[in-house]
Protein backbone atom coordinates (compact mmCIF):
# COMPACT_ATOMS: atom_id res chain seq x y z
CA UNK A 1 0.00 0.00 0.00
CA UNK A 2 2.69 2.29 1.29
CA UNK A 3 4.32 1.40 -2.12
CA UNK A 4 1.52 2.56 -4.14
CA UNK A 5 1.10 5.60 -2.69
CA UNK A 6 4.79 6.47 -3.45
CA UNK A 7 4.49 5.30 -6.78
CA UNK A 8 0.91 7.85 -6.75
CA UNK A 9 2.84 10.51 -5.11
CA UNK A 10 5.89 10.11 -8.11
CA UNK A 11 3.10 10.30 -11.10
CA UNK A 12 1.70 12.98 -9.43
CA UNK A 13 5.03 15.40 -9.09
CA UNK A 14 6.14 14.05 -12.96
CA UNK A 15 2.69 15.06 -13.70
CA UNK A 16 4.07 18.48 -12.75
CA UNK A 17 7.63 18.72 -13.82
CA UNK A 18 6.79 19.78 -17.33
CA UNK A 19 4.50 22.22 -15.80
CA UNK A 20 7.44 23.68 -14.02
CA UNK A 21 9.59 23.36 -16.82
CA UNK A 22 7.55 25.23 -19.51
CA UNK A 23 6.43 27.81 -16.95
CA UNK A 24 10.43 28.36 -16.01
CA UNK A 25 11.57 28.69 -19.80
CA UNK A 26 8.67 30.97 -20.17
CA UNK A 27 9.52 33.27 -18.18
CA UNK A 28 7.34 33.98 -14.88
CA UNK A 29 4.70 31.91 -15.86
CA UNK A 30 3.66 33.47 -19.27
CA UNK A 31 1.73 31.25 -21.66
CA UNK A 32 -0.07 31.72 -25.37
CA UNK A 33 -3.05 29.66 -23.70
CA UNK A 34 -3.48 32.41 -20.81
CA UNK A 35 -6.68 33.83 -22.06
CA UNK A 36 -8.24 30.61 -24.08
CA UNK A 37 -11.26 30.66 -20.96
CA UNK A 38 -11.89 33.93 -20.02
CA UNK A 39 -11.41 36.14 -23.34
CA UNK A 40 -10.84 33.43 -26.01
CA UNK A 41 -11.50 36.82 -28.78
CA UNK A 42 -8.47 38.61 -27.22
CA UNK A 43 -6.47 37.67 -30.34
CA UNK A 44 -8.66 38.37 -32.81
CA UNK A 45 -10.09 42.05 -31.58
CA UNK A 46 -6.37 43.25 -31.04
CA UNK A 47 -5.29 42.45 -34.78
CA UNK A 48 -8.42 43.49 -35.80
CA UNK A 49 -7.88 47.06 -34.62
CA UNK A 50 -4.06 46.74 -35.24
CA UNK A 51 -4.86 46.17 -39.18
CA UNK A 52 -7.52 49.09 -39.49
CA UNK A 53 -4.89 51.12 -38.10
CA UNK A 54 -2.06 49.94 -40.40
CA UNK A 55 -4.28 50.64 -42.86
CA UNK A 56 -5.08 53.92 -41.78
CA UNK A 57 -1.16 55.20 -41.30
CA UNK A 58 1.48 52.66 -42.13
CA UNK A 59 3.53 53.70 -39.71
CA UNK A 60 1.43 52.87 -37.16
CA UNK A 61 3.35 49.28 -37.41
CA UNK A 62 6.49 50.39 -36.39
CA UNK A 63 5.59 53.01 -33.94
CA UNK A 64 3.65 50.32 -31.88
CA UNK A 65 6.46 47.41 -32.01
CA UNK A 66 8.61 50.49 -31.00
CA UNK A 67 6.15 50.95 -27.83
CA UNK A 68 6.50 47.02 -26.64
CA UNK A 69 10.39 47.73 -26.49
CA UNK A 70 10.38 50.78 -25.31
CA UNK A 71 8.05 49.71 -22.02
CA UNK A 72 10.23 46.19 -21.86
CA UNK A 73 13.43 47.62 -21.49
CA UNK A 74 12.14 50.08 -18.03
CA UNK A 75 10.86 47.73 -15.18
CA UNK A 76 9.95 44.88 -17.14
CA UNK A 77 7.30 44.20 -20.08
CA UNK A 78 4.39 45.59 -17.16
CA UNK A 79 2.93 48.70 -19.62
CA UNK A 80 4.47 51.37 -17.33
CA UNK A 81 5.38 53.51 -20.40
CA UNK A 82 1.66 53.88 -20.90
CA UNK A 83 1.01 55.73 -17.91
CA UNK A 84 0.15 59.05 -18.37
CA UNK A 85 1.50 62.07 -15.26
CA UNK A 86 -0.80 62.24 -12.21
CA UNK A 87 -0.07 63.50 -9.07
CA UNK A 88 2.28 60.21 -8.17
CA UNK A 89 3.33 59.43 -11.46
CA UNK A 90 5.95 60.88 -13.64
CA UNK A 91 5.16 59.59 -17.36
CA UNK A 92 7.74 57.36 -19.09
CA UNK A 93 6.38 59.60 -21.93
CA UNK A 94 8.32 62.52 -21.14
CA UNK A 95 11.64 60.62 -21.24
CA UNK A 96 13.96 61.73 -23.79
CA UNK A 97 13.66 58.45 -25.70
CA UNK A 98 10.08 58.77 -26.22
CA UNK A 99 9.10 62.59 -26.23
CA UNK A 100 8.12 64.10 -29.65
CA UNK A 101 8.54 60.20 -30.48
CA UNK A 102 6.73 57.75 -28.81
CA UNK A 103 3.54 57.68 -30.54
CA UNK A 104 0.17 56.07 -31.47
CA UNK A 105 -1.53 55.19 -27.92
CA UNK A 106 -4.94 55.76 -28.92
CA UNK A 107 -4.79 52.72 -30.98
CA UNK A 108 -4.20 51.41 -27.87
CA UNK A 109 -6.60 52.99 -26.13
CA UNK A 110 -8.84 51.76 -28.83
CA UNK A 111 -7.86 48.33 -28.14
CA UNK A 112 -8.65 48.15 -24.74
CA UNK A 113 -11.80 49.51 -24.38
CA UNK A 114 -13.05 46.73 -27.15
CA UNK A 115 -11.33 44.17 -24.63
CA UNK A 116 -12.88 45.79 -21.98
CA UNK A 117 -16.40 45.24 -23.86
CA UNK A 118 -15.94 42.04 -24.89
CA UNK A 119 -14.22 40.49 -21.53
CA UNK A 120 -14.26 43.13 -18.44
CA UNK A 121 -11.16 43.69 -16.33
CA UNK A 122 -9.35 40.76 -17.63
CA UNK A 123 -6.59 41.42 -20.27
CA UNK A 124 -3.79 43.70 -19.41
CA UNK A 125 -2.14 46.97 -21.67
CA UNK A 126 0.84 44.68 -20.80
CA UNK A 127 -0.16 41.68 -22.90
CA UNK A 128 -2.01 44.17 -25.37
CA UNK A 129 1.69 45.87 -26.35
CA UNK A 130 3.32 42.31 -26.52
CA UNK A 131 0.21 41.19 -28.94
CA UNK A 132 0.44 44.47 -31.17
CA UNK A 133 3.75 44.25 -31.83
CA UNK A 134 3.41 40.68 -33.13
CA UNK A 135 0.40 42.05 -35.04
CA UNK A 136 2.45 44.65 -36.43
CA UNK A 137 5.12 42.35 -37.61
CA UNK A 138 3.19 40.29 -39.47
CA UNK A 139 1.16 42.95 -41.13
CA UNK A 140 4.01 44.20 -42.68
CA UNK A 141 5.10 41.36 -44.23
CA UNK A 142 7.57 40.01 -41.27
CA UNK A 143 7.32 36.57 -39.27
CA UNK A 144 4.67 35.65 -36.93
CA UNK A 145 5.15 33.70 -33.59
CA UNK A 146 2.94 32.52 -30.39
CA UNK A 147 3.08 35.56 -27.72
CA UNK A 148 3.34 34.01 -24.47
CA UNK A 149 0.78 35.54 -22.32
CA UNK A 150 -0.58 36.63 -18.62
CA UNK A 151 1.60 39.67 -17.66
CA UNK A 152 -0.09 42.31 -15.14
CA UNK A 153 0.16 45.91 -15.14
CA UNK A 154 2.98 48.10 -13.02
CA UNK A 155 0.90 50.51 -10.59
CA UNK A 156 4.35 52.94 -11.10
CA UNK A 157 6.45 54.47 -13.50
CA UNK A 158 10.00 55.20 -14.42
CA UNK A 159 11.63 58.63 -16.02
CA UNK A 160 14.84 57.90 -14.95
CA UNK A 161 14.68 54.09 -15.78
CA UNK A 162 13.47 55.44 -18.92
CA UNK A 163 15.86 58.13 -19.80
CA UNK A 164 18.45 55.52 -18.72
CA UNK A 165 17.98 51.99 -19.87
CA UNK A 166 16.79 52.22 -23.51
CA UNK A 167 19.20 52.62 -26.16
CA UNK A 168 19.94 55.58 -27.91
CA UNK A 169 21.26 56.87 -31.57
CA UNK A 170 24.72 57.96 -30.37
CA UNK A 171 25.20 55.35 -27.76
CA UNK A 172 28.56 53.27 -28.36
CA UNK A 173 28.59 49.51 -29.52
CA UNK A 174 29.53 48.41 -26.13
CA UNK A 175 26.98 50.75 -24.39
CA UNK A 176 24.10 49.36 -26.21
CA UNK A 177 25.17 45.55 -25.80
CA UNK A 178 25.12 46.35 -22.21
CA UNK A 179 21.90 47.52 -22.29
CA UNK A 180 20.43 44.63 -23.84
CA UNK A 181 22.39 42.60 -21.11
CA UNK A 182 21.01 44.17 -18.50
CA UNK A 183 17.58 43.11 -19.84
CA UNK A 184 19.31 39.28 -20.20
CA UNK A 185 19.28 39.67 -23.60
CA UNK A 186 22.26 38.93 -25.99
CA UNK A 187 24.45 40.26 -28.87
CA UNK A 188 22.12 38.09 -31.22
CA UNK A 189 19.02 39.72 -29.81
CA UNK A 190 20.82 43.01 -30.36
CA UNK A 191 20.98 42.41 -33.88
CA UNK A 192 17.98 40.67 -34.69
CA UNK A 193 16.13 42.80 -32.98
CA UNK A 194 17.89 46.32 -34.54
CA UNK A 195 16.63 44.22 -37.54
CA UNK A 196 13.02 45.98 -36.78
CA UNK A 197 14.59 49.34 -38.13
CA UNK A 198 13.41 47.45 -41.73
CA UNK A 199 10.28 49.57 -40.93
CA UNK A 200 9.61 53.07 -39.56
CA UNK A 201 11.01 56.36 -39.46
CA UNK A 202 13.63 58.51 -37.53
CA UNK A 203 13.73 62.42 -37.02
CA UNK A 204 16.49 64.66 -38.12
CA UNK A 205 17.91 65.31 -34.51
CA UNK A 206 18.36 61.46 -33.85
CA UNK A 207 20.96 61.41 -36.66
CA UNK A 208 22.39 64.80 -37.26
CA UNK A 209 25.40 64.92 -36.03
CA UNK A 210 26.61 61.98 -38.56
CA UNK A 211 26.16 64.50 -41.40
CA UNK A 212 27.84 67.58 -39.96
CA UNK A 213 30.13 66.86 -36.66
CA UNK A 214 30.07 63.11 -35.83
CA UNK A 215 33.57 63.18 -33.50
CA UNK A 216 33.64 66.99 -32.56
CA UNK A 217 35.93 67.82 -35.52
CA UNK A 218 33.08 69.24 -37.62
CA UNK A 219 33.55 66.41 -40.35
CA UNK A 220 30.78 64.04 -41.31
CA UNK A 221 31.08 60.64 -40.20
CA UNK A 222 33.22 58.47 -42.36
CA UNK A 223 31.44 55.12 -41.69
CA UNK A 224 28.09 56.77 -43.85
CA UNK A 225 27.81 56.49 -47.64
CA UNK A 226 28.92 59.81 -48.96
CA UNK A 227 25.75 59.95 -51.81
CA UNK A 228 23.41 58.93 -48.82
CA UNK A 229 24.99 61.74 -46.78
CA UNK A 230 24.22 64.43 -49.30
CA UNK A 231 20.70 63.18 -49.93
CA UNK A 232 19.89 63.72 -46.34
CA UNK A 233 21.62 66.95 -45.60
CA UNK A 234 18.29 68.08 -48.07
CA UNK A 235 15.83 67.82 -45.60
CA UNK A 236 18.21 67.75 -42.19
CA UNK A 237 19.89 70.88 -42.03
CA UNK A 238 22.94 71.68 -39.41
CA UNK A 239 19.84 73.70 -37.29
CA UNK A 240 16.10 73.54 -38.06
CA UNK A 241 14.12 70.70 -39.21
CA UNK A 242 14.29 68.57 -36.04
CA UNK A 243 10.78 66.83 -36.38
CA UNK A 244 11.70 66.54 -40.05
CA UNK A 245 11.08 62.49 -40.87
CA UNK A 246 13.18 59.83 -42.70
CA UNK A 247 13.07 56.18 -43.14
CA UNK A 248 14.95 54.03 -41.44
CA UNK A 249 15.37 51.46 -44.34
CA UNK A 250 14.36 53.78 -47.15
CA UNK A 251 14.59 50.87 -49.74
CA UNK A 252 11.69 48.80 -48.01
CA UNK A 253 10.26 51.40 -46.25
CA UNK A 254 7.21 49.99 -45.26
CA UNK A 255 7.89 46.47 -45.86
CA UNK A 256 9.52 44.18 -43.04
CA UNK A 257 12.32 42.62 -44.15
CA UNK A 258 16.17 41.89 -44.39
CA UNK A 259 16.99 45.09 -46.54
CA UNK A 260 17.96 46.71 -43.47
CA UNK A 261 20.93 44.68 -42.60
CA UNK A 262 22.26 45.19 -46.50
CA UNK A 263 21.75 48.76 -46.17
CA UNK A 264 24.30 48.50 -43.11
CA UNK A 265 26.85 46.57 -45.33
CA UNK A 266 26.68 49.23 -48.02
CA UNK A 267 26.93 52.03 -45.34
CA UNK A 268 23.83 53.36 -45.55
CA UNK A 269 22.35 52.97 -42.17
CA UNK A 270 20.84 55.82 -40.66
CA UNK A 271 21.29 56.07 -36.81
CA UNK A 272 24.76 55.77 -35.23
CA UNK A 273 23.20 53.28 -33.29
CA UNK A 274 22.47 50.75 -36.72
CA UNK A 275 25.77 51.41 -38.97
CA UNK A 276 28.24 50.36 -35.79
CA UNK A 277 26.62 47.07 -35.86
CA UNK A 278 29.21 46.84 -39.06
CA UNK A 279 32.22 49.34 -37.48
CA UNK A 280 32.27 48.20 -34.11
CA UNK A 281 32.04 44.89 -33.58
CA UNK A 282 33.25 41.52 -35.52
CA UNK A 283 30.85 39.41 -34.19
CA UNK A 284 28.09 41.85 -34.35
CA UNK A 285 29.06 42.50 -38.03
CA UNK A 286 29.01 38.82 -38.74
CA UNK A 287 25.26 38.41 -38.15
CA UNK A 288 24.48 41.11 -39.94
CA UNK A 289 25.84 39.72 -43.22
CA UNK A 290 24.52 36.12 -42.14
CA UNK A 291 20.91 37.77 -41.61
CA UNK A 292 21.59 40.13 -44.93
CA UNK A 293 22.49 36.78 -47.04
CA UNK A 294 19.54 35.08 -44.97
CA UNK A 295 15.75 36.34 -45.30
CA UNK A 296 14.71 33.37 -43.31
CA UNK A 297 17.47 32.81 -40.55
CA UNK A 298 16.47 36.60 -39.98
CA UNK A 299 12.92 36.21 -39.16
CA UNK A 300 13.61 33.45 -37.56
CA UNK A 301 15.96 34.90 -34.79
CA UNK A 302 13.67 37.85 -34.32
CA UNK A 303 10.91 35.59 -33.74
CA UNK A 304 12.48 34.22 -30.74
CA UNK A 305 14.24 37.40 -29.91
CA UNK A 306 11.16 39.09 -29.41
CA UNK A 307 8.97 36.45 -27.13
CA UNK A 308 12.37 36.76 -25.15
CA UNK A 309 12.18 40.46 -24.65
CA UNK A 310 8.68 39.62 -24.08
CA UNK A 311 9.84 37.73 -21.22
CA UNK A 312 11.98 40.40 -19.72
CA UNK A 313 10.54 40.72 -16.03
CA UNK A 314 6.87 40.34 -16.20
CA UNK A 315 4.71 40.67 -12.85
CA UNK A 316 2.77 37.85 -12.96
CA UNK A 317 0.34 35.95 -10.73
CA UNK A 318 -0.96 38.93 -7.91
CA UNK A 319 1.61 41.19 -8.56
CA UNK A 320 0.37 44.65 -10.25
CA UNK A 321 -3.28 44.88 -11.35
CA UNK A 322 -4.90 44.70 -14.99
CA UNK A 323 -5.53 48.73 -15.49
CA UNK A 324 -9.04 49.45 -16.34
CA UNK A 325 -7.29 52.25 -18.52
CA UNK A 326 -4.04 52.06 -19.97
CA UNK A 327 -3.15 55.14 -19.06
CA UNK A 328 -3.85 55.19 -15.33
CA UNK A 329 -3.42 52.85 -12.52
CA UNK A 330 -6.55 51.52 -10.93
CA UNK A 331 -8.64 53.79 -8.24
CA UNK A 332 -8.64 51.32 -4.93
Amino acid sequence: MACFTRFAALLSFLALVPLCLSAKTMGGYLYPQFYDHSCPRVQEIVKSVVAKAVAREARTAASLLRLHFHDCFVKGCDASLLLDSTGSIVSEKMSNPNRNSARRFEVLDEIKSALEKECPHTVSCADILALAARDSTVLTGGPSWEVPLGRRDSRGASLSGSNNNIPAPNNTFQTILTKFKLQGLDIVDLVALSGSHTIGNSRCTSFRQRLYNQTGNGKPDFTLDQSYAAQLRGRCPRSGGDQNLFFLDFVSPVHFDNSYFKNLLAYKGLLNSDQILVTQNQASMELVKKYAENNELFFEQFAKSMVKMGNVSPLTGSRGEIRKNCRKINSH
